[in-house]
């Protein structure tokens, strides 16, 4: 980020360019339905929300949604293969109610849940803000905060901005080299 934005402000054609650089940031980072989850998440999701009632697909979608604050919506392409996947395992079962599938675990489901030694994705995804979603969503606001100062700051406002982003990136750096 070093010398990216210019310390006169973003006047004229800067202006533009800064706002392409926002827009490409964010579309990177844009919520994408179905992939902020590692691989099993959505799996052992779905187990740990039927353990507590049954559901249909779009409960569960709305479930992860709501307790992942947000940062994790998977897709109805995903989630109803795997509850397929995991009634061919023996883990979950399903019944016709008012027009729809509602999912509910077996006797298999409740014992593979009870021995898991993990917590719901949500619990370690965050659903205060930390974990796979947090990230991009931290980033994004800072680059709205940064536009702000563009748009509106003076040329000092704007260098000390500067600063400001440049000490951040180093310190981002800084945390990658701990190990």
């Amino acid at each position: 980020m070093h010398n990216s934005f210019p310390a006169s402000g973003f006047m004229g054609n800067n202006l533009e360019g800064m706002w392409q650089a926002v827009e490409e940031f964010r579309s990177r980072f844009e919520k994408r339905s179905g992939s902020r989850a590692g691989r099993g998440e959505l799996r052992s999701a779905i187990l740990a929300l039927l353990a507590e009632r049954p559901m249909h697909g779009y409960q569960i979608i709305r479930e992860i949604e709501e307790r992942s604050g947000g940062n994790w919506k998977p897709s109805a392409g995903s989630v109803y293969p795997t509850l397929q996947l995991l009634a061919d395992e023996g883990f979950v079962s399903s019944e016709e109610s008012n027009g729809r599938k509602i999912y509910s675990l077996t006797e298999a489901g409740r014992e593979d849940v009870a021995s898991a030694e993990t917590s719901p994705p949500w619990d370690s995804a965050g659903a205060a803000g930390t974990g796979f979603a947090a990230l991009p969503k931290a980033g994004m606001e800072l680059a709205q905060a940064a536009a702000q100062v563009g748009r509106t700051g003076t040329p000092k406002q704007v260098q000390e901005a500067v600063a400001v982003l440049e000490e951040a990136r180093r310190k981002l750096y800084k945390i990658l080299a701990q190990d």
